[in-house]
């Protein structure tokens, strides 16, 4: 279960090789990652923020798609990232479909091992797509949320959420920071 040794690979070969290993792996400057374990509470909130969006979509009446954790963002010729969440709008990606090209909002939910990274390098790369407007960072131990979002000029700001509501606009997403945190 390793990878091809000494060489960057490119995302297209990571996609290819990665459909044979067990596990979840994410790309990093060529380099293919395994990612650890979930605890039960991560999978928790994970599962409520995926739900949180979708009825939001629903709710907005937008055409819009969430996608749960297995899609893959590629930031560059050598990174991808699969995020915990994404939301893409537009028409709807064939079933096949491996990258989700622009998706606008993204989000992680932080555990040990991936705090830092969530918090820079995807920050980072996630913003360097044009697309993203909204990078949702969530600790599965409870508010706040950090909402990173894109303004029209291109600034990035940054807000610390711990309750009432998060607006995702664009696209006109609502969801409650009590939701996000909700037990299944």
């Amino acid at each position: 279960m390793s990878a091809p040794a000494q060489r960057m690979m490119t995302v297209e070969e990571f996609l290819a090789w990665v459909e044979g290993q067990d596990g979840r792996w994410e790309l990093y400057n060529g380099a293919p990652y395994l990612m650890s374990p979930e605890r039960a509470r991560h999978g928790e909130v994970k599962f409520a923020v995926q739900t949180a969006l979708v009825q939001g979509i629903r709710k907005a009446g937008l055409n819009c798609h969430m996608l749960p954790d297995g899609a893959t963002v590629r930031v560059s010729q050598n990174t991808a990232h699969e995020p915990n969440a994404l939301v893409y709008c537009g028409t709807k990606l064939p079933g096949d479909a491996l990258v989700v090209p622009e998706p606008i909002i993204l989000v992680e939910v932080a555990s040990p091992s991936t705090r830092k990274v969530d918090a820079s390098l995807k920050l980072t790369g996630y913003f360097s797509l044009p697309s993203v407007r909204h990078y949702l960072i969530i600790d599965p131990d409870g508010p706040p949320v950090i909402h990173h979002h894109r303004q029209p000029d291109g600034t990035i700001l940054t807000s610390i959420v711990g309750d009432g509501v998060l607006m995702l606009t664009p696209p006109g997403i609502e969801l409650t920071v009590a939701d996000i945190f909700a037990a299944p």
